[in-house]
C-alpha cells in the first residue's frame, strides 16, 4: 500500500470493507498496479548461488530461474523491488508467487515448499507496504509549514500569504503561472488548482508572477468562476524593457547561440547539453550583446523542439532573459516555436519576398499576431538584391505591403539589405560594401520607423582564418555603416575593435577594400597578413621542380600527388648505392620525409583528404618499385647468414577492421591511408571481421594498436564484445573506436569499462594520427591515457546522472486534476529541475508513461480527411539493371564531399556553393571533376549495376503497430500477413509545445476507422562496387578505390530518391501531378515519407527481417542481410513508404523501460533482446 492509500483512513466507529474503500478511490481516480517482477529480478544479475542461499546450497537440482524461491533465500531483494514500485507511486503490489504452486515447483524438486513460499512472499510484500506507508511525505510538509507559520504569527503577521510555490502538493494555497497556457509549474490548469486547494477554505485564491496584467486577466476570470473565495491578482514580476530609439547606440546582436555559426554551441546542443549551452548565451550578454540571436537550423535537430527548449531555459535565467531574443531560422515552424515561448517581445530573423507576396504576408500576419518585430531580407522573387537600387526597391515594396496591407508597426520592421562578401577576387563583388552603406542611408531616409540590421561575418569570408583582418574589416565597415543609419548587427559581441585602435596600415588597407579605392586591396591585405603571421615555403612553378636533387623531387611528388616521374626518381635514388646502400634507406629517408610533410600539412588543415589519398597512391608506387629489390636482398642475406634480422622502419603497427556483421568501410579505409602516410604499418582486415580474426591478426603482426569501425548500431555490441575478449585474453594494447554510429559517450560508458588498457573514440581520419602518435610515444602515452581516463570518467558520471528520471510527488501523482491535465509536467521547473553548470547539478530526464504518450500521439480525423489512394498494384515489382544515367541528376553531392572531409563554411555550405569556399573550394572542384570522369566511365562501360524492388499491401494500424493484409482480405476479419512494430516518442516535451508524441503507426488508418489504407516498402542497391574497389586497391590506387565506393553509395541513395518520386507520381500515384525539382526533393518538400529501420523514426534494425520476408528481397534483388542486419552490398538503401499527406520524419529519441517491455511483449521476444538492438535509444542503463 502506497502513501496515496492513506485516503483510506476512516472516522472512528465507521467500518468499511476493503472493496468499499478501493471502490471509493476508483470513483475519484485511477489506481496504479506495480510492474513486472521478473524483469526487476533480472536486473539484479543473480547467480545460482544467490538462488540457492544457505538453506538450499546442497539441493540436487539447479534453482537459478526459480524466482519464487527468492522470497525465502533473498527476501531483501524482493522487498527492495516492492519498495521501489511503492515509492514510484503504485497503489497495489503483487506478491512474488507467479510459480508458487506445487505443480510448478515440482520442476525444481521443491513442491513441498509451496505453502511456505506463498506465506513468505506475502510477508515480504506486507513489510514493504507498511514501511512505505509510514513515510508520510505530506505530514512532513505540514510540520514544516506549521513551524514556519508559528514563527510568523508569533512575530506579529496578520495574514499568511503562501506565494510562489510551484506544486500544490507542497502548498495548496497559491499558484504560479509560468506560461500563456495558464498552467502552474506542476502542470495544473486554473480549474484544477482551485479544486485542489478548496478544501482548506482559503480566504483568497489567485495568481502571481511571470504574466503581465493583461495576460493574467483571462486566467483570473477562470479562477473567479470556479471559487467562492476572494480572488488575488498579483502580477509582481516581469522583464525589463529594451527600447531602440534615437538615444540608442548601435545594437549588438550576439551571434554565438547558432548551431551553424558556433562549433561549441552546436556540439552542446547536439549532445543535449542545453544547460551548458546557456553559458554561451550568458557570455554573449556579459560581452555586450543587447539581443541574442538563436538559431537551431541543423538537419540532425528537431528544430521546433530544440528552439522551444532553449528559449524556455533562457526564460528561467534572469541574467540572460533580460535581453530580447532574435529567433533565427529558415524554417518558419521553428520560428513559430520560438515565438510561442518567448516571454518578451522578440525579433524574427527572417522573412522575405522570395516565395512571393502571399507567402510573405501570411508569415508577417503570424509574426504580428505574436507581437514580434521582424527582419526582412532584401530578397524577392528574382533573387538576392546586390545593387543599391535593387536593395532599395525590394525593401520599399516590402515596407508598403506590411504597413498598408497589414497595418504593421513600422518600428517593428528591420531591413537587412544584405552584407555580402568582398575581397573575393571577382570584380563584381568589389562594390558590395558600398552598396549596403548607400542603400542603408536611403532606406532610413525614405521608410520612416524602419530599422537596419545585417550579418557582419559575411563581409569578410574571403579572409577566413585571418581573424585579426576580419575583425578590423568589421570595425571599419561598422564605423561607416552606423553613420549611414545601421541600427543593429549580428556580431560576435566583444570581438569588435575600436576604429581608432586599429593599426594604421591595416586600417588604411581595410578602408581601401571596403570603399573599392584600390584594385589590389585584396592582395595587399593578404600580404599584410603574411608579414604579420608565419611564412610558408615558396611554391615552385611549372616543372622547375624537376631540376632539383632526387630527394627534393621525391618529396615534391609526394606532397603534390604527382605519379608521372615517381618510378624513375625512385630508381635513380636506388642506383645511388653510395648514398642509399639498401632500398630500405630510400623508404626511411626521402620517401618518409615527404610523407611526414604530407602528415604535418594535413594535421594543420593546410592539405585536404583527397590530396592525402593521392600522396598515398604515389608512395605505394614508389615502395612497390623497391619491394622486389628488398626481397632479393633478404634472400641473399638468408643464404649468406642463415637468418634474417627483422627491421621495422615504421612508427607502429595498427590492425584495422570493420566488425562482424557490418559491411561499411569507407571511413576505415580513409583512416588507413592517412595513418599509412604518417609512417604507420596498417593491417586492414576489411569488413565483416569476427573478433577472433581481429585478435589473431593483432598477435601475429605484433600490433601496437587495434582500430574498430562500424556504421550500424548492432556493431556497437560487437565492439563491446571485442573489448571484453581483449581483457579476457590479457591483450594490453590500445583500442580505437570509430565509425558513424559510434560516439565518445558510448565509448566511455559501454566499452572503456570492459577493458583496462586505453580505449579511445576517434572522430575522423585527421584525429587518428595525433591519437596514435601519443599512444605510442613512450614519453607521452601514460599521461595521455590518464587524461583520457579522467575525461571518460566525467562523461560516464554525466551520462548516469542524465538517466535519472524525475517522478512527481505521490500526492500530485494521484491528484485527479493532475491526471485530467494529461501529465502536462513542465520540462523545466525553474526551482528544481534546471540548474546551471556552476551548481554542479544535473537536469533530470523525464518520460511520459507509454499509455500517456499514446494518448498524446498524432491524431487525425480519418473520416474527414481525403481517403488513402490505392496503389496501382498490390504485391511486388522488381527493377532489374536500372538505368544508372537516370540517377545522376538525383545524386546528393553533399555527403560525397563529407566522405572526403571537404566542408565549406557558411555561406558556402552544400553543393554547388562549396566551390566558392575560399579554403576547400578548389580541392572540392578537383574531386568533383574526378568523380564525374569516373562516373562517366562506370556508366558507359557498365561496370556497375542497379537492382531494386517495390511492394505495396493493404495496411491498418492498431496502437503502435501496422498490420499488413492480403489483397482480398477484409482486415477486420482476417489475420495479418505481416506486422511492423512501432516505437513512440516518450521523452517529455516542453509544456509550451503542442507537438504530438509520434509513432509511425499514427500515419496509417486505424483498423477501427473502417478506412482502407496501404503501406509500401522498397530496397535498392548498386552492385559491383566492392569488386571494382578491390581491383583499384590491389593496383595500389587508394584514391580510385575510395572514389568508387563513395560514388556507389551516392548512386544507391539517388536510386532510392528517384524511385520514391516514381512511387508518388506513377506506382502509387497519390501525388500524380507532383512537379518538384531535385532541390525540392533535397528539402523534403514532397508528400509522404520513406523511413528506414535502424534510423530515427524506427531505430530497430530487426524490422528489416519482416521486410525481407514479406517481399522476398534477397531472392528478387540479391540484397542480403548480415547477422547484424546490415545490407550487403554496402551501397544499398531500404525503407517503408507512407502516403499520408500529413506524415513527417521524426526521431523517436530515448525511450523508457515500460515501452521496452511492451515492445518485447508485442514482438514476442525477450526484453534483453530488445535492449540489445535498441541500446542507443534506451533511457536507462542496462548494466
Amino acid at each position: 500500500m502506497s502513501p496515496a492509500l492513506q485516503d483510506l483512513s476512516q472516522p472512528e466507529g465507521l467500518k468499511k470493507t476493503l472493496r468499499d474503500e478501493i471502490d471509493a478511490i476508483l470513483q475519484k481516480r485511477i489506481m496504479v498496479l506495480d510492474g513486472g517482477m521478473g524483469t526487476m529480478i533480472q536486473r539484479e544479475k543473480l547467480n545460482e548461488e544467490h538462488f540457492r542461499g544457505q538453506e538450499f546450497k546442497d539441493h540436487a537440482r539447479p534453482l537459478k530461474g526459480n524466482n519464487d524461491i527468492l522470497s525465502i533465500t533473498q527476501p531483501d531483494v524482493i522487498y527492495q523491488i516492492h519498495k521501489e514500485y511503492l515509492l514510484a507511486g503504485a497503489d497495489i503490489i503483487e506478491t512474488n508467487t507467479f510459480s508458487s504452486t506445487s505443480i510448478a515447483q515440482a520442476d525444481y524438486g521443491l513442491e513441498h515448499l509451496a505453502y511456505r513460499m506463498n506465506m513468505c512472499s506475502a510477508g515480504v510484500a506486507r513489510k514493504a507496504a507498511e514501511e512505505v506507508t509510514l513515510q508520510t511525505a505530506f505530514d512532513e510538509l505540514v510540520e514544516a509549514y506549521q513551524e514556519q507559520a508559528k514563527g510568523l504569527l508569533d512575530g506579529g503577521v496578520d495574514i499568511l500569504l503562501i506565494e510562489t510555490i510551484f506544486d500544490t502538493a507542497n502548498a495548496k494555497i497559491s499558484g504560479t503561472i509560468v506560461d500563456k497556457s495558464g498552467r502552474t509549474l506542476s502542470g495544473q490548469t486554473g480549474e484544477g488548482f482551485v479544486i485542489s486547494v478548496s478544501h482548506g477554505e482559503p480566504l483568497c485564491i489567485g495568481l502571481n508572477c511571470a504574466l503581465g496584467a493583461a495576460e493574467m486577466r483571462p486566467f483570473i476570470e477562470i479562477i473567479g468562476k470556479c471559487t467562492t473565495a476572494y480572488v488575488l491578482c498579483y502580477p509582481n514580476a516581469g522583464l525589463e524593457p529594451f527600447r531602440i530609439g534615437p538615444y540608442t547606440n548601435f545594437v549588438n546582436i550576439g551571434e554565438r547561440c547558432n548551431v551553424a555559426g558556433s562549433r561549441k554551441f552546436a556540439k552542446l546542443i547536439m549532445a543535449g547539453n542545453y544547460e551548458e549551452a546557456l553559458c554561451v548565451a550568458k557570455v554573449q550578454v556579459e560581452m555586450g550583446a543587447q539581443v541574442l540571436d538563436v538559431n537551431m537550423d541543423d538537419g540532425m535537430l528537431d528544430g521546433p523542439s530544440a528552439m522551444t527548449r532553449f528559449c524556455n531555459l533562457i526564460a528561467s535565467e534572469p541574467d540572460i532573459a533580460k535581453v530580447p531574443l532574435c529567433i533565427d531560422s529558415s524554417n518558419f515552424a521553428v520560428i513559430e516555436a520560438g515565438l510561442k515561448c518567448c516571454q518578451g517581445k522578440c525579433i524574427v530573423n527572417s522573412i522575405s519576398l522570395k516565395e512571393g507576396e502571399d507567402d510573405f504576408l501570411e508569415k508577417a500576419r503570424k509574426i504580428k499576431k505574436y507581437g514580434a518585430a521582424m527582419v526582412v531580407m532584401a530578397f524577392d522573387e528574382e533573387g538576392q538584391a546586390t545593387e543599391t537600387d535593387t536593395k532599395i526597391r525590394v525593401c520599399t515594396r516590402a515596407y508598403h505591403l506590411l504597413v498598408k496591407k497589414l497595418g504593421f508597426n513600422p518600428n517593428d520592421i528591420i531591413f537587412d539589405p544584405n552584407i555580402l562578401t568582398i575581397g573575393t577576387g571577382m570584380e563584381e563583388h568589389n562594390l558590395y560594401a558600398i552598396n549596403f552603406i548607400h542603400a542603408t542611408k536611403v532606406i532610413k531616409e525614405t521608410l520612416p520607423g524602419a530599422r537596419i540590421s545585417g550579418g557582419l561575418s559575411n563581409l569578410s569570408f574571403s579572409f577566413r582564418g585571418m581573424e585579426a583582418i576580419r575583425e578590423a574589416m568589421h570595425g571599419v565597415f561598422l564605423y561607416h555603416a552606423i553613420k549611414s543609419g545601421m541600427d543593429m548587427g549580428i556580431v560576435n559581441a566583444g570581438n569588435l575593435p575600436v576604429y581608432d585602435d586599429i593599426h594604421k596600415e591595416l586600417l588604411q588597407l581595410c578602408e581601401d577594400l571596403i570603399w573599392n579605392k584600390d584594385p589590389e586591396a585584396t592582395e595587399k591585405l593578404l600580404r599584410y597578413a603574411q608579414t604579420q603571421g608565419t611564412g610558408g615555403k615558396k611554391v615552385i612553378q611549372t616543372d622547375e621542380w624537376r631540376s632539383g636533387p632526387v630527394e627534393e623531387r621525391l618529396e615534391y611528388a609526394l606532397v603534390k600527388g604527382i605519379e608521372k616521374h615517381i618510378i624513375e626518381d625512385t630508381e635513380e635514388a636506388r642506383l645511388n648505392q653510395k648514398k642509399y646502400p639498401r632500398p630500405l634507406n630510400i623508404i626511411e629517408g626521402p620517401l618518409m620525409n615527404g610523407m611526414k610533410i604530407v602528415g604535418d600539412l594535413f594535421g594543420a588543415g593546410k592539405m585536404f583528404l583527397p590530396q592525402v589519398i593521392k600522396s598515398a597512391r604515389v608512395m605505394k608506387k614508389a615502395v612497390g618499385h623497391l619491394i622486389p629489390f628488398m626481397e632479393k636482398e633478404r634472400e641473399e642475406t638468408r643464404v649468406l647468414n642463415g637468418t634474417v634480422e627483422e627491421e621495422d622502419p615504421y612508427q607502429g603497427t595498427i590492425v584495422l577492421a570493420t566488425v562482424k556483421g557490418d559491411v561499411h568501410d569507407i571511413g576505415k579505409n580513409i583512416v588507413g591511408v592517412v595513418l599509412g602516410c604518417n609512417n604507420f604499418r596498417v593491417i586492414d582486415l576489411g569488413v565483416m571481421t569476427p573478433c577472433d580474426k581481429i585478435l589473431k591478426a593483432a598477435l601475429d603482426h605484433k600490433a601496437d594498436i587495434i582500430g574498430l569501425s562500424g556504421l550500424i548500431t548492432p556493431s556497437l555490441d560487437e565492439m563491446i564484445f571485442v573489448a571484453k575478449e581483449m581483457e579476457r585474453l590479457a591483450i594490453r594494447i590500445p583500442l580505437l573506436i570509430g565509425g558513424a554510429t559510434t560516439s565518445k559517450t558510448h565509448t566511455a560508458v559501454k566499452i572503456a569499462p570492459r577493458y583496462s588498457a586505453p580505449v579511445i573514440h576517434v572522430l575522423d581520419a585527421s584525429k587518428s594520427v595525433v591519437v596514435c602518435s601519443q599512444l605510442l610515444d613512450e614519453n607521452l602515452k601514460d599521461e595521455y591515457f590518464e587524461e583520457i581516463m579522467e575525461e571518460y570518467e566525467d562523461i560516464r558520471q554525466d551520462h548516469y546522472e542524465s538517466l535519472k528520471v524525475s517522478l512527481p510527488t505521490v500526492d500530485s501523482f494521484f491528484n485527479s486534476t493532475f491526471w485530467s491535465s494529461g501529465w502536462a509536467m513542465e520540462d523545466q521547473l525553474t526551482a528544481d529541475l534546471r540548474c546551471s553548470k556552476s551548481t554542479g547539478q544535473t537536469p533530470l530526464r523525464r518520460y511520459l508513461p507509454l499509455s500517456q504518450a499514446r494518448k498524446s500521439g498524432f491524431q487525425m480525423d480519418w473520416l474527414s480527411e481525403p481517403h488513402p489512394v490505392k496503389p496501382t498494384f498490390i504485391g511486388t515489382q522488381v527493377f532489374e539493371d536500372y538505368d544508372l544515367q537516370k540517377l545522376v541528376d538525383y545524386i546528393d553531392w553533399k555527403p560525397f564531399f563529407d566522405v572526403w572531409q571537404l566542408r565549406g563554411k557558411y555561406p558556402n555550405r552544400g553543393f554547388p556553393k562549396i566551390f566558392n569556399d575560399k579554403t576547400v573550394g578548389g580541392e572540392a572542384r578537383k574531386v568533383y571533376d574526378d568523380a564525374h570522369n569516373m562516373l562517366n566511365t562506370l556508366i558507359s562501360q557498365k561496370k556497375l549495376r542497379a537492382r531494386g524492388v517495390v511492394g505495396f499491401w493493404p495496411a491498418q494500424s492498431i496502437q503502435d503497430d501496422i498490420h499488413l493484409y492480403a489483397e482480398a482480405a477484409v482486415p477486420q476479419a482476417a489475420e495479418p500477413i505481416a506486422t511492423f512494430y512501432g516505437l513512440r516518442q516518450q521523452a517529455e516535451k516542453d509544456s509550451a509545445s503542442t507537438e504530438p508524441y509520434y509513432c509511425l503507426s499514427d500515419f496509417i488508418a486505424p483498423l477501427h476507422s473502417g478506412i482502407r489504407d496501404y503501406l509500401g516498402l522498397f530496397a535498392v542497391a548498386c552492385f559491383g562496387v566492392e569488386e571494382l574497389s578491390k581491383a583499384y586497391e590491389d593496383d595500389g590506387d587508394d584514391y580510385s578505390s575510395i572514389m568508387v565506393k563513395a560514388l556507389g553509395d551516392r548512386l544507391a541513395e539517388a536510386f532510392a530518391e528517384e524511385l520514391h518520386e516514381r512511387v508518388r507520381r506513377e506506382l502509387w500515384a497519390y501525388c500524380g501531378s507532383e512537379q518538384l525539382d531535385v532541390a525540392d526533393l533535397r528539402r523534403l518538400r514532397y508528400k509522404g515519407i520513406r523511413p528506414a529501420p535502424g534510423y530515427p523514426s524506427q531505430p530497430d534494425h530487426t524490422e528489416k527481417l519482416t521486410m525481407w520476408r514479406l517481399a522476398d528481397i534477397e531472392q528478387s534483388t540479391g540484397i542480403r542481410l548480415t547477422e547484424s542486419l546490415a545490407m550487403a552490398p554496402a551501397s544499398a538503401v531500404s525503407g517503408l513508404y507512407f502516403s499520408n499527406l500529413k506524415s513527417k520524419y521524426f526521431a523517436v529519441g530515448k525511450i523508457s523501460k515500460d515501452q521496452v517491455e511492451d515492445y518485447a511483449l508485442r514482438k514476442n521476444i525477450s526484453v534483453a533482446e530488445v535492449e540489445k538492438w535498441l541500446g542507443p535509444i534506451l533511457g536507462y542503463d542496462t548494466d
